[in-house]
């Protein structure tokens, strides 16, 4: 990585969402490093109507360079950041992704600067997570990525990052992959979470870099429950030595049924657990015994 890393960004957008996009395309053009290229993606939308007028400046030395991506299939979120990271990280033109959801905005002007400063100074980070705070400043305890969250503000490393905002070193990418797409929505931030842990990068939260997000339940999604249920045992499947496969099932299966409140959410559920078994999960790889006390060390093995 270059000593002053240059930062791209990607941002996935169905469409739905036009003012909370212009708004976070314009808290990224505030941004006081600029990033050298932005890759905004439609997720089975058109982009006709997203306005990037604020990051146009291509031939401008220095500015931001624009491009859009409008797929005719909606991918999920996974396949839909994919294309962008693909991009970027085939192009050499950045050493740092930053990925946004479409609804969330950049509160402070300095957080390029200080995401290129943690790479700079740590060549073994490979994902900075965000914290992330509704429009009154607070973080919901789910959004903490850290068992017994008490205190959003405490960070350091972690195993475990949210989605919504974060920062991924491109060599690590290189070196791991990128999202598996075949989640399409659902625990794919721990796939790529526990891949590169298992790789030796360091996953730090950094409380102090900011991305604001309207308070909402995951569960609003009509594929909450299924997806969630598939893409668990597809996890396990795939990353965990044989040994843990079923004792970190048995303690989702115990958390999910105990957190129900929903008929219709438990026969999706299951539903979704039982696609999980029966379909096929994906390469295996399971992590090593290494990497499992790392994690525990950590604070969260993973089997929670």
């Amino acid at each position: 990585m270059s000593l002053s890393p240059r930062i791209g960004v990607v941002i996935v957008t169905m469409g739905t969402r036009p003012r909370e996009l212009e708004a976070l395309l314009a808290s990224v053009a505030k941004q006081d490093v600029p990033a050298a290229r932005v890759v905004l993606v439609g997720n089975a939308t058109s982009l006709d109507d997203a306005s990037t007028d604020v990051l146009d400046a291509a031939g401008t030395p220095g500015a931001t360079v624009v491009t859009k991506v409008a797929l005719t299939e909606n991918l999920g979120c996974p396949g839909g950041r994919n294309v962008g990271l693909e991009l970027l990280r085939d192009a050499g033109e950045v050493d740092v992704v930053v990925e946004l959801d479409d609804d969330g905005l950049l509160v402070a002007t300095d957080v390029f600067r200080e995401v290129r400063r943690h790479f700079e100074q740590n060549p073994r980070l490979g994902v900075i997570g965000f914290r992330v705070a509704d429009e009154h400043g607070r973080t919901e305890r789910r959004w903490v990525p850290r068992l017994g969250a008490g205190d959003p503000m405490r960070g350091g490393q972690v195993t475990a990052f949210l989605g919504g905002g974060h920062a991924f070193s491109v060599p690590m990418l290189r070196q791991i992959g990128l999202w598996p797409g075949e989640f399409f929505f659902g625990h794919e931030e721990t796939d790529l979470a526990w891949r590169a842990l298992d790789g030796d990068w360091e996953i730090h939260y950094v409380p102090t870099l900011v991305l604001q997000h309207p308070r909402t339940s995951p569960a609003r999604h009509a594929v909450y429950y299924r997806f969630t249920a598939r893409n668990r045992v597809w996890l396990a499947r795939r990353r965990l030595p044989a040994p843990l496969i079923p004792v970190y099932l048995g303690v989702w299966i115990t958390l999910a049924m105990l957190r129900m409140r929903s008929l219709t959410g438990l026969k999706a559920w299951w539903g979704g657990f039982a696609e999980g078994i029966r379909t096929p999960a994906g390469r295996r790889a399971p992590m090593r015994w290494r990497t499992v006390w790392r994690m525990t060390r950590l604070g969260r093995p993973p089997i929670l």
